[in-house]
Order: structure tokens, then C-alpha cells, then sequence
């Protein structure tokens, strides 16, 4: 008999992507398929939830084509977070889903911090709550007369389209800015305070349903299929790069870059600098999202009429760290790294006659590193342990910039430039083990080693950003 294997779709910002692992972990098929972005106003970013079923069928075809639908074992689930799809009576999309690359509902989200305060909301939820939280979104959206009677996130409506229930994990519900973190259910308290309509039940990430039979018709699925409910996109990508014990970090490089280290314990910050997310079993993610990454090379490259990111970058390492302008890299805007600022913007400073879309790049990449330096040692600080950076995600295939993270953290960086889809994987590796058939994949990642003699110059460099953000921010108050 054929060996079996798992799928895993992740529902993310730009595509939905489709993979099958078999049971040593390799990546036997895989698929995407996009969808587009809305941005009918200033900081907005909507899509239509059509597109997603659109696009999943699209991709969950393509790999039915490549590995026979006989051999699916079990799905596993995986999303974009925090975003935002109100539902009427029926379960069905009530206008476009809000992504969390919108920053319109930052005037709730002030209003729900006056109410509740910030230490308690991080006290209840873990959360450092800013218009990109589900509660203040659908609060914009309640005003416009614009909202459903159920608000749910994209994880829990894929959930939803595959087996009919709607059901939401605490990994996705961490999200909402009123689910109780340690409780592991919603908060009253919050809910009232946020104005919330009904929300999905909460259940474990573990918790599977069979595939209906829509979707199993259209795959040819021959018989009853469970699909896992699984978890919110970060928590899966750090299970998917490897990143399993107390003190490992895990860095997802997407259109946005995930930083979590793992935890033991729901450690909380004084400074609030990281969030805490609930991964998928037991244990926890100490998390920062650097807002603009991969959408900030994508970006650049139009600027300059490139393909894309790869051509950016490598005009980006024929010019030496030193020889390159400052580039503060705040695009989104707003950061929710180890700065949680939503008024942050990108800056850049000191170009000079005779510089070229190189020495762009070399900075834009500069200033991503050094956040994800700033990020890196607030985990190390937290957990108490500095191992290995696990480096994934569709943006993490430069060299250099494998070596700028090892040089500027002092840390070996793992990377497997082989696979990107790591939301993906992550997501059939946890089907498989809520399932009773765990896997555990033999990546063999490159491993980078850092340069003690570059660690002083990246220090330095933060402090440089450090004085250009404050200098920046003195100006805009004046």
C-alpha cells in the first residue's frame, strides 16, 4: 500500500498555500494559489472570503493531482492573524474580511485601552491591544453599520468552509483582544467592554471533524477525512522550522516576520514589549511581529522597477554594510516588534550623489535586522537562554541575509532554503500528532555561523537607528 501522507493548508495574507508531508516530514507536493488585496482607503486591506474558497480549491486540486486524495491521512489548519470576517445568522461573510495589515480602527482601540487600561488588558489577554485586534475592528465596522452578529477570524471560516462548524483555537482567539489568556475561554469582562456579538466556542487545537463532503467530492476524498482545527499561522511556522523547546526562537519571514521564542511559562514583560500566544498543546509563544518584511522588499523592488525581492538583495550585497545610507524600516506603518508603536514610519537618511538601488536595499535589509536583533535579545532576556535562530518563511532566501541575523544576534542561524511554506508544514505536522501518527522531520538546515568581530559594529548600528527613530519622532512632536 501507497505510504500516507498529511495535508496542511495555511490561509495566508497574499495566498493560500497547500502542502503534503509524508511520514519522514518531506514535502512530497505543494501548491498556492493568491488572492488580492483591497486597499480602498488610506491603512485599509480587505479581501473577499469568496476568493479564499476560490483560491483553496485551486491549490487542494493542484496537490489532489499531485498525490493521490487515497493517500490523505488527515488536514491540518493554519491562518493569518489577527483578521477579521463578520458572519450573519447563516455563517455567511458579511462585506470583505479586514486583514491585520489594516490600521483604520486605531481610534477603538484607543477607546477599549481608556476603558480597560493597557496592564490590565495585557494582565487578562497577554496582548498588546492596537487597531489591529478583531474587537476594535469590528467596533469600526459596528459604527459604519457595517458588522455581522458573529465575529470570527480567517482560521475559524476555514475551519467553518471544510467541516460546517464554526469553532475558533486559543492560539487564533488570542487575536479577538478578549480572550483570557490562562482561563482559555473569553473574557466576560472584555467582551462587555468591547461590545462584542456572539464569538465562536473555543476549543483545543487538537480537536478534528471529518471533511464534508462538498470538499471531498471535489478532491475525490473516497471516505471520511478529519480535519484538525490547529493554529494561528506564527505558532505553526515555528513548529514547521523546528523550534520546539524552552528558549528556541523561531522566525517566520513572510510579508510580515514573526519573531517567538518558546516558553515554558505565559512569562509576562514589564515593558509589554511581547505578546504571549498559546501554541498548539501545551506551552507557549513569546511573540513579536515586525509588520513590514517581505512587503517592504516587495515594495522597494517595484520602486525600482525590479522583479522582485531576490533582485534586490542581491544588488543589496555588492554594497558593504558601512557604505550604505539609514534606513529606519516602518512601512506599515507602525511596528508591533520589541517597539509597539502604530505611529512609527519609515524614514530614510543620509543618501548621498552616486548611490544606487543597491545601497537601498543594503539599508532596508540593515533595518530589518537590527529589529530582529532588538527582538531576539528581549526573548533571550525573558527565557533566560540563547540557542540557534530557526529561520523560514517565503522572504528568508538570502544569504546575506542569513548571515546579517547571525552576525548581528551572535547567534547560529538554521535555514532550510529548500522549503518556504513552514505555516503549512507546521500545520500537517500538528494533524499528524493530534492524530495519533506524529512526525518528525529530518530538515538538515544550512547552519550559519555568526562573526564575533561583526557583533560590535550591529550593536552600534541599533543605537544609530535608536537616535534616528528618537530624532525623527522629536521633529513630528514639535
Amino acid at each position: 500500500m501507497t505510504a500516507p501522507v498529511l495535508i496542511g493548508i495555511d490561509l495566508g495574507t497574499s495566498a493560500v498555500k497547500v502542502v503534503a508531508v509524508d511520514h519522514d516530514g518531506a514535502v512530497v507536493a505543494s501548491a498556492r494559489s493568491e488572492y488580492a488585496t483591497r486597499r480602498p482607503e488610506h491603512e485599509a486591506a480587505e479581501q473577499d472570503p469568496h476568493h479564499w474558497w476560490e483560491a483553496l480549491g485551486a491549490a487542494g486540486d493542484a496537490v489532489a493531482g499531485m498525490v493521490s486524495p487515497r493517500r490523505w491521512r488527515a488536514i491540518g489548519l493554519s491562518a493569518m492573524l489577527p483578521t477579521l470576517v463578520e458572519l450573519d445568522a447563516a455563517f455567511e461573510p458579511v462585506g470583505a474580511a479586514i486583514t491585520w495589515e489594516d490600521g483604520r480602527a486605531e481610534r477603538q482601540a484607543d477607546r477599549l485601552r481608556a476603558v480597560v487600561g493597557d496592564a490590565e488588558l495585557y494582565r487578562i489577554t497577554g496582548q498588546r491591544v492596537d487597531g489591529r485586534y478583531l474587537a476594535p475592528m469590528h467596533a469600526r465596522l459596528q459604527e459604519l453599520g457595517n458588522a455581522g452578529t458573529t465575529v470570527a477570524g480567517a482560521k475559524d471560516v476555514l475551519f467553518h468552509q471544510l467541516t460546517g462548524a464554526l469553532l475558533t483555537d486559543p492560539s487564533t482567539a488570542a487575536g479577538s483582544a478578549v480572550f483570557d489568556l490562562e482561563r482559555g475561554c473569553w473574557s466576560a469582562e472584555l467582551v462587555a467592554a468591547s461590545g462584542l456579538p456572539d464569538l465562536p466556542q473555543v476549543a483545543d487545537s487538537a480537536t478534528a471533524l471529518p471533511l464534508t463532503q462538498r470538499w471531498r467530492q471535489r478532491w475525490g476524498v473516497p471516505g471520511e477525512l478529519p480535519v484538525v482545527l490547529g493554529a494561528a499561522d506564527s505558532v505553526l511556522g515555528v513548529l514547521g522550522v523546528g523550534a520546539r523547546g524552552h528558549g528556541e526562537v523561531g522566525v517566520i519571514a513572510g510579508t510580515s516576520a514573526v519573531v517567538l521564542g518558546i516558553s515554558d511559562r505565559p512569562i509576562r514583560d514589564p515593558a509589554m514589549r511581547y505578546l504571549i500566544t498559546p501554541l498548539a498543546g501545551s506551552g507557549w509563544g513569546l511573540e513579536m511581529d515586525l509588520l513590514a518584511m517581505g512587503s517592504a522588499f516587495d515594495a522597494v523592488a517595484a520602486l525600482f522597477g525590479l522583479d522582485g525581492p531576490a533582485d534586490l538583495l542581491e544588488a543589496a550585497a555588492a554594497v558593504a554594510l558601512a557604505d550604505a545610507p539609514l534606513f529606519l524600516p516602518y512601512l506599515s506603518p507602525g511596528e508591533q516588534g520589541a517597539l509597539w508603536d502604530p505611529s512609527l514610519t519609515g524614514t530614510l537618511q543620509g543618501l548621498r550623489l552616486g548611490m544606487g538601488v543597491g545601497h537601498i536595499g543594503r539599508a532596508l535589509l540593515t533595518g530589518i535586522v537590527v529589529e530582529l536583533r532588538r527582538c531576539v535579545d528581549v526573548l533571550s532576556a525573558a527565557t533566560g537562554e540563547s540557542g540557534p535562530v530557526r529561520l523560514g518563511g517565503g522572504s528568508a532566501v538570502s544569504p546575506l541575509m542569513w548571515q546579517d541575523i547571525a552576525d548581528a544576534t551572535g547567534r547560529e542561524v538554521w535555514v532550510d532554503p529548500a522549503v518556504t511554506d513552514h505555516s503549512a508544514i507546521g500545520a500537517a505536522l500538528f494533524a499528524a500528532s493530534a492524530t495519533g501518527s506524529p512526525i518528525v522531520r529530518d530538515d538538515a538546515p544550512r547552519i550559519v555561523s555568526p562573526r564575533p568581530e561583526r557583533h560590535g559594529w550591529w550593536t552600534e548600528c541599533l543605537v544609530h537607528h535608536d537616535d534616528a527613530r528618537l530624532r525623527a519622532r522629536a521633529k513630528v512632536n514639535r
